[in-house]
């Protein structure tokens, strides 16, 4: 079989989707699309990669693609998709799948109609400690899980402060649509993806808002937001995530799960993107914490995954229902912190 020939929409998180193809032989990054004159041209020049294009339909019909990254805005997500399987492309999406669970649904008919794969890059997946984590669970080691809580937390950490993050219209919503969603698909993954019942959330807006009014940026979406969401096996999830909180750390990253077996924490350490990962149970009587020790064996990023399962036709990891699943959750969250009322899931 011939490489893989890939294009990348959107160069800001699209570096990572560059760093994570040329991992795989199989494939080759062949083609990147920004709007940015700039940015196109030193990420061509960095990676040595010939096709820059600021118009993707240009780069459909001169670069021959069979796999498209989209990485922008999440309000793009669906039209750029939309538009790549039309083409003929398989898809890896940048989470969230879109602003709204009826985007989702559309992408995911959209590739079905095309015969084409739908992947979101849930990439906390991707690493040395959940993966360490999830087969520990798999394993049985946690027992039957009936509570979990999940959380992103900033002290102050607003992104791109006046852009797009900030503006409903483009992100769908703040950190709980930013954070939070990288946090939820990672409990939600280790729990076993179980089938939600109904949700209740709230959001703030409390310290950003007069930054905001000083500083005449459009700034309409929540800058802290949690949640409870039950299933329909009778668990429970709570998720936290803000842009903006009063806390001690600069950066909380944390996901726990509690079984009838054991226990189980993912989180950063030092305040940043390292993680460490727990097991805590009972055995003959005493209870045992036992920490992964590093190096211990990183997995596949998830752009190799997703070029992997093409090539060798099989299933792959994060794909675009489990991601409309979550968009779900977060739909649900939303509407309910608006209502005032838990929002139900489904029939």
């Amino acid at each position: 079989m011939n490489p893989l020939r890939v294009g990348v929409i959107g160069l800001g998180i699209g570096r990572k989707h560059i760093e994570g193809y040329r991992t795989h032989p199989g494939c080759e990054v062949v083609a990147l699309c920004d709007l940015d004159e700039h940015r196109l041209s030193d990420l061509s020049d960095e990676f040595r990669i010939a096709g820059k294009y600021r118009d993707t339909k240009a780069m459909y019909a001169e670069a021959n693609l069979d796999v498209v990254s989209v990485c922008t805005p999440n309000s793009l997500h669906r039209p750029l998709a939309e538009e790549a399987f039309a083409a003929g492309c398989h898809v890896l999406c940048e989470k969230p799948i879109a602003t709204t669970a009826a985007d989702g649904e559309a992408m995911l008919a959209a590739a079905e109609k095309a015969g084409k794969r739908l992947g979101i890059n849930f990439s906390f997946r991707f690493t040395a400690q959940a993966a360490a984590l999830k087969a520990r669970v798999d394993a049985g080691d946690l027992g039957d899980v009936y509570y979990g809580r999940t959380v992103w937390t900033r002290r102050r950490g607003v992104p791109g402060w006046g852009g797009w993050f900030g503006q409903k219209k483009l992100a769908g919503g703040g950190p709980l649509i930013d954070l939070g969603v990288h946090r939820l698909d990672l409990a939600l993954w280790l729990m076993g993806y179980p089938e939600p019942e109904w949700v209740m959330g709230q959001a703030w807006n409390a310290l950003t808002g007069d930054a905001v009014a000083d500083s005449g940026n459009k700034f309409d979406v929540e800058d802290f937001a949690a949640g409870t969401i039950r299933f329909k096996t009778g668990q429970m999830l709570s998720l936290e995530a803000s842009w903006a909180a009063n806390q001690r750390q600069n950066e909380r990253m944390e996901t726990r799960l509690f079984g009838t077996r054991g226990g189980l924490v993912h989180e950063n350490v030092g305040e940043g993107y390292d993680f460490r990962a727990e097991l805590t149970c009972e055995r003959d009587g005493a209870l045992w914490d036992d920490q992964l020790h590093e190096p211990a064996p990183v997995p596949h990023p998830s752009m190799w995954e997703f070029v992997e399962a093409i090539r060798e036709d099989k299933p792959h990891p994060a794909d675009g229902r489990e991601g409309l699943t979550v968009q779900y959750l977060l739909d649900a969250l939303y509407q309910s912190a608006a209502s005032g009322e838990p929002v139900r899931i489904g029939g």
